[in-house]
């Protein structure tokens, strides 16, 4: 019979995703991630397989819990944009004010296409982020926030990369009052200029 796991899962792996955000997978060594989960060798080879599998489980779970949280951010306006912009200035706030840095971001860039298991967490959580930004301008234009000829899809790429770049500026010491002005310019060339 196999023995109970003497560990909280969950809180084991967001530790290690706080590690994995402040030196990345090559910086992270097995050691560290043991001291920080709290964990013994073994736990962490029985549970996750080695630090290969318990970063690949990390970046899933990071991304999705960003994606998660940027998405409710974004029920948050009265009308559509409003709600677009509350995502982006309640993400500038959060990437201001720590510098651990974003781990889907420091996956793309350590890893970039060259790990096809990295590279399809990246592209899937990619794909979610961009097509609920697009949702949400699919809904300004019908409510007339956005200029008529706007295309929602191009837009949407517009956002993520806004945000992308947001996460490195954040990275590299940008506070929150600087990303908030990168959201603000964002969502002035969304919006449908008033008569």
């Amino acid at each position: 019979m196999a023995r109970p796991k003497a560990f909280d899962q969950d809180t084991a792996l967001q530790r290690a995703i706080a590690l994995f955000r402040e030196k990345g997978y090559a910086g992270a060594s097995t050691d560290d991630l043991l001291g920080a989960m709290g964990i013994g060798r073994q736990s962490m080879y029985d549970t996750f397989g080695d630090k290969r599998g318990l970063y690949l489980a990390a970046l899933e779970r990071y991304n999705a819990a960003s994606i998660a949280e940027f998405t409710g951010d974004m029920e948050a306006g009265a009308s559509p944009l409003d709600g677009l912009e509350a995502a982006l200035r309640a993400f500038a706030r959060r990437a201001g004010a720590g510098r651990e840095g974003c781990m889907g971001v420091t996956a793309v860039f350590e890893f970039g296409q060259s790990d096809p298991e990295v590279a399809s967490i990246s592209a899937a959580s990619a794909r979610a982020q961009l097509a609920a930004i697009e949702r949400r301008l699919a809904s300004a234009g019908a409510a007339g926030e956005t200029p008529s000829d706007l295309d929602a899809r191009a837009a949407a790429a517009f956002v993520a990369s806004s945000l992308a770049g947001m996460r490195v500026a954040a990275r590299g010491g940008a506070d929150a009052r600087a990303l908030e002005q990168i959201a603000v310019f964002t969502m002035r060339a969304l919006r449908r200029p008033s008569s």
